[in-house]
């Protein structure tokens, strides 16, 4: 099998757009474009530079200024407020200043305290703090710098000769330097190659990379992507095709039954890699191109090696967990134990891995679990705090599966020595940056299914929550209502970025689902989707209901009765017992959460089978708060009257109470100004006066399913504005 990924042409510089722009703009095109492909470099990887001329605020005199990709950028995303701005002629002397200190040298305290210099070179008081590559782009003569991360290339910096190869793949034009940590040496080290090479139009960076330049903004991109077909070609001549990591070892399980080994594994997985609370959110990913290498012969030799990229470990630890499990042979219960002992024994090593590399200044060690887990015939899965991170993480393991692929074709594949990665991922910048974060949202890592959230209460309760960082799932029995929530909220907040796998793992923060809630099967797979998605459950909220209108006399036809229950009642169960089996399977606090009615607790005429059902449904809460507990929360929000955005409410029953209640209307009315007549007749029943609305139960929702009250369960929180008739007795 041989690969076919870059078969597809490189992004084309667009020379009628580019003249368009500015030369700032220019710099911004030219990285998007960069960005545009992750052939070309990953998520938040690589830099770009120019050294223009520009006035001086102050002396309004021609200076040079080096425009830079700023920290924690992403060149895909990058608007111009996304780089530094220095003096080049102050950065360049950082170096007189670097000099006169007696201990420097890589890794050393002088070499980092040189980052908060930069800002000190600031042209035009740019907020935007610069990356620890500004060195890189500052200390080469040249206009125009791209530093890439390129999965071809960085294939050739991780070869075991790849000093010689770097000669035989680009025929001299790059120079080759050792592997040396980002960092103010590296630049130095970069200025030196310039002067030993000067015909040199680059550098490949060994286990690194690959930076290169030109004079011309063009010039600079076009050789960028010259360098990389270069390495593709080389690669592709020397492909290995059904020979490739060895060959395959095992064979893939059908898509349907790969989906049902995860549905049964990633709970437990997710469970058991939660750290002091923290949980993570799953990327499933079994396309053709990972399935090949997790099948394959040589899987377990190269994941115990590592990556080689310093980008890739920081986001996929130092290696993943493999787990030697044969699809052929061995069942899901075989899986699931050797999966505890490998993430038993992963936990181990890396705490080993910490001792052994750790000095005296490394921050305290972080989860110790692994945020890739490779299963043969399944596929990876990808961990993250968000579900961005997620995809992110399995975006990179991608790149480094490639690169092992490329290296391993032409040569032998070499990972970063253990020290060197440990002195990126514990680096003290590193854990300088992870501080300055925001802090994280209140339901940030939460996975969440809400069920009836195509409308009213439940679609507010979607919008609430994913408000607070939720990853949220929408359900209902109206799948293009469920889809319109989702889309709504993706316009908000995104779909996330990455790699697409298995039917919905490549979803972003929200999904749209449906499901029948009286029906056992449709709930189960509508939660398996959930976990394909995002890798575990932690709430369901269900707000999805049925009001039958009664006839004149408040009578309803008998089988409407057992529709009602159904609905009201026995839905809710099952949701909440395939809900438990997830939650068993986990082991980490969960919540459910229901809408009930104020109308369970008021006895009165004209709507006694949902009343009654609503009434169950009271008690049903305080049954499943005694079943599920202590690991599950269960509680309920009772509404009273919400007329605003309910389904409950069509035209004519909101006229039927009209007239029930002797308020005056007209027929010509619009449905609008009859909903709110009637809204404001029961408002005027409740001490506070005031309509209760969809966003009311929401509010009552997020405090339910937070951790704000930690220690409630079996209640039901009336949302009525005062109904005297339904307090507590």
């Amino acid at each position: 099998m041989s690969d076919t990924k870059n078969t597809k042409p490189y992004p084309q510089w667009d020379v009628a757009l580019a003249d368009k722009l500015d030369a700032v703009g220019k710099l911004v095109y030219r990285s998007n474009l960069l960005g545009s492909d992750q052939r070309i470099t990953n998520t938040g990887g690589g830099n770009t530079s120019a050294k223009l001329i520009q006035k001086d605020p102050i002396t309004n005199e021609d200076v040079e200024v080096l425009w830079v990709k700023g920290s924690g950028g992403d060149l895909r995303t990058a608007k111009k407020d996304g780089f530094a701005s220095l003096y080049q002629k102050k950065v360049m002397g950082l170096q007189d200043l670097y000099a006169r200190f007696p201990t420097r040298g890589a890794k050393t305290e002088a070499e980092d305290k040189m980052v908060d210099m930069y800002k000190h070179s600031t042209f035009n008081l740019n907020p935007r703090a610069a990356s620890i590559d500004t060195p890189l782009h500052a200390f080469v003569p040249r206009k125009h710098v791209d530093h890439m991360h390129p999965n071809s290339v960085i294939a050739v910096a991780a070869c075991k000769d790849r000093e010689k190869l770097t000669q035989e793949v680009f025929g001299g034009e790059l120079a080759y330097m050792n592997w040396l940590r980002p960092g103010f040496e590296l630049g130095l080290e970069l200025q030196e190659i310039c002067k030993k090479h000067p015909n040199a139009k680059g550098a490949i960076m060994g286990q690194h990379g690959v930076i290169n330049w030109a004079d011309d903004d063009k010039a600079c991109y076009d050789l960028t992507i010259l360098l990389i077909e270069k390495a593709d070609a080389y690669i592709a001549k020397c492909d290995k095709g059904d020979k490739t990591f060895g060959g395959q070892k095992y064979q893939s399980l059908p898509e349907a039954q790969r989906q049902a080994v995860l549905a049964k594994v990633l709970p437990a997985i997710r469970g058991q890699i939660t750290y002091k609370g923290e949980r993570l959110i799953g990327t499933v990913q079994d396309d053709e191109t990972m399935l090949r290498f997790v099948n394959s012969v040589d899987a377990p030799r190269l994941a115990a090696l590592g990556t080689s990229c310093p980008d890739h470990f920081l986001r996929t630890k130092i290696k993943p967990l493999y787990v030697a499990w044969d699809p052929a042979k061995e069942d899901v219960a075989a899986l699931e134990a050797k999966l505890s002992a490998g993430i038993e024994a992963y936990r181990e090593d890396y705490k080993a891995y910490y001792e052994r590399c750790k000095r005296p200044d490394s921050p305290a060690m972080r989860n110790p679990n692994p945020s890739v887990v490779l299963i043969p015939g399944v596929g990876m899965i990808g961990w993250g705090k968000t579900k961005s991170e997620s995809r992110v993480t399995a975006e990179f393991y991608n790149c480094a599966v490639e690169v092992m692929r490329g290296a391993e074709a032409i040569s032998e594949y070499v990972a970063l020595p253990e020290q060197e990665a440990f002195d990126i991922e514990y680096w003290a910048l590193e854990e300088a940056k992870l501080r300055r974060m925001p802090p994280e949202q209140e339901l940030s890592r939460q996975v969440i299914a809400v069920i009836g959230a195509g409308n009213g209460i439940g679609k507010q309760v979607a919008i609430r929550l994913m408000k607070e960082g939720a990853t949220v799932a929408c359900v209902d029995r109206d799948l293009e209502a469920a889809r319109e929530t989702a889309k709504e909220l993706e316009a908000v907040y995104g779909v996330g970025i990455g790699v697409a796998g298995t039917g919905v793992s490549g979803a972003g923060p929200v999904l749209g689902l449906s499901a029948d809630i009286t029906n056992r099967e449709s709930v189960r797979a509508a939660l398996h989707q959930v976990l394909l998605a995002y890798g575990g459950l932690d709430t369901v909220v269900v707000t999805a209901g049925i009001f039958v209108p009664p006839d004149r006399a408040g009578r309803i036809a008998d089988d409407k009765w057992g529709l009602t229950y159904d609905i009201n009642v026995i839905g809710p169960a099952v949701v909440a017992d395939e809900a438990a089996t997830i939650w068993k399977a986990q082991g980490t606090p969960a919540n459910f959460v229901a809408t009930t009615s104020v109308n369970a607790a008021v006895a009165k005429k004209g709507s006694v089978a949902y009343d009654t059902s609503k009434a169950a449904a009271n008690h049903l809460i305080r049954e499943l708060a005694v079943e599920l507990a202590p690991l599950v929360r269960v509680n309920a929000v009772a509404p009273a009257t919400v007329v605003k955005g309910s389904t409950m409410f069509p035209r004519d029953r909101v006229i039927s109470s009209l007239t029930k209640y002797n308020i005056s209307f007209a027929e010509s009315e619009s449905t609008e100004s009859l909903r709110d007549k009637l809204a404001q007749f029961y408002a005027d029943r409740t001490l506070l006066k005031q309509p209760i609305t969809p966003e009311d139960q929401a509010e009552a929702v997020f405090l339910l399913v937070s951790n704000r009250l930690p220690r409630t369960t079996g209640q039901v929180i009336n949302v009525d504005g005062g109904l005297t008739d339904a307090f507590l007795r």
